[in-house]
């Protein structure tokens, strides 16, 4: 990806959008712009962050956030389960607005309560307010809920669900999705020569979510699972004795095993692997993002080992501006709700009436925000750029860095 032209920049400074190319990829985060990305040219918008300036008037009044024509509804869990969260969410739409210089986007905060009937009103008064987008709800049941108000208007939806089976057409989901990281890391061990898989997966709806997608990414990159093991949460003992002639020893016939877990359920199975004579320096372990866990690092059997996760460095710089305006640290979530609102504001800024339509949210190009890029899919599910760390000790070190720009859908 080439770097950002200051000439473009400055004049997106200056307030002027500039029609640079047929393709518009907003990027977010710090700077939002594009460069060219495998041969494909996009409009430069930048903004620089205004954390430190005061709220300018009508950023948030207790029900809204902003003073722009544009209505965006934010449905977030502010009372019952989850309030935390969707205080902090709330909090970073609000900076995402500050910084994106006041754009003419309201967002109409709505509370959910936590709970799929509080969604489902929440929906409804949005819609009723005038809402051309809807930005939440965070649970599953919330967004199904949610989604069934909205459907019969066509007002598509952003939500935070990481349960894939409740995206659908105009239901897009920016959350840390599995699926992503599975295929991620099933890539990269694959570019590396391995090609026999081994696996040892909880048996938990996460791991029935990972399975799937395990078994299709090793097939679509011309591997073969040898063996798959399940076991109850906590209990990994037995599949690991059952897989250990094939993982452990001299007639092991997988180079990869893939073990997507908790850190406490990993602590479990990492135990039960070294006992059972598995050499991690042989065969490759390979998981998701849960990794990415200090106690995970300590671990003897998954030194050397692989995960995919987004990069951290968007992220910190997230924290720090939210710490300097709100005196306190987000929770890993609020980056989302910052990426959402920034994206609608950039969509907004650029697409004039087609702002919020589905070939515009679905623009396979993707956007970059402060946890990388990202991209929507026809069907709801989101594609992310993620790097690959490797166990080092009591640390993990990036082994394949994320890409700027994301391939071909599907592959």
């Amino acid at each position: 990806m080439a770097g950002l032209r200051s000439g473009g920049v400055t004049a997106a400074l200056r307030g002027g959008v500039r029609r640079l190319a047929p393709v518009l990829v907003p990027v977010l985060a710090l700077a939002i712009g594009l460069g060219a990305c495998g041969g494909m040219e996009s409009p430069v918008v930048a903004t620089r962050p205004v954390a430190e300036a005061p709220p300018a008037p009508g950023l948030a009044d207790g029900t809204g956030i902003g003073a722009g024509s544009v209505k965006v509804a934010l449905i977030l869990p502010l009372t019952g389960p989850g309030a935390a969260a969707g205080a902090a969410m709330r909090n970073a739409a609000q900076l995402a607005v500050q910084e994106f210089q006041n754009p003419d986007l309201r967002l109409v905060v709505k509370d959910d309560r936590g709970s799929p009937e509080g969604a489902r009103e929440a929906a409804a008064a949005a819609l009723a307010e005038g809402a051309e987008l809807v930005i939440g709800p965070l649970f599953a049941g919330s967004v199904q809920a949610a989604a069934a108000a909205l459907r019969p208007a066509g007002r598509p939806v952003i939500a935070f669900s990481t349960d894939a089976s409740v995206a659908a057409r105009g239901v897009y989901l920016l959350s840390f999705l599995p699926q992503p990281e599975v295929d991620r890391v099933v890539d990269e061990v694959t570019s590396a020569g391995r090609r026999s898989f081994a696996a040892l997966i909880p048996d938990t709806t996460y791991g029935n979510a990972v399975e799937a997608q395990f078994r299709e990414a090793v097939a679509r990159r011309g591997g073969r699972v040898v063996a798959l093991e399940r076991y109850p949460a906590g209990n990994p003992g037995p599949a690991v004795a059952r897989l250990g002639p094939l993982i452990a020893g001299p007639g092991a016939q997988a180079d990869v095993l893939f073990l997507p877990d908790t850190p406490e359920g990993l602590g479990a199975a990492a135990g039960a692997l070294t006992r059972a004579g598995f050499n991690p320096a042989r065969v490759k372990p390979v998981g998701t993002a849960l990794w990415n866990d200090p106690r995970v690092f300590a671990l003897p059997a998954l030194q050397g080992g692989w995960f995919a996760a987004v990069d951290p460095a968007g992220y910190a710089a997230f924290a720090q501006r939210y710490r300097a305006r709100f005196g306190s640290d987000p929770v890993r979530v609020a980056s989302l709700a910052y990426d959402a609102v920034s994206l609608a504001a950039a969509l907004n800024r650029q697409y004039g009436s087609q702002r919020f339509a589905e070939t515009t949210l679905t623009n396979p190009s993707g956007f970059a925000g402060v946890d990388g890029t990202f991209r929507f899919r026809p069907e709801g599910l989101s594609d992310r750029a993620l790097a690959v760390f490797e166990i080092r000790g009591t640390t993990a070190a990036v082994v394949s860095p994320a890409p700027r720009a994301l391939g071909p859908s599907g592959t």
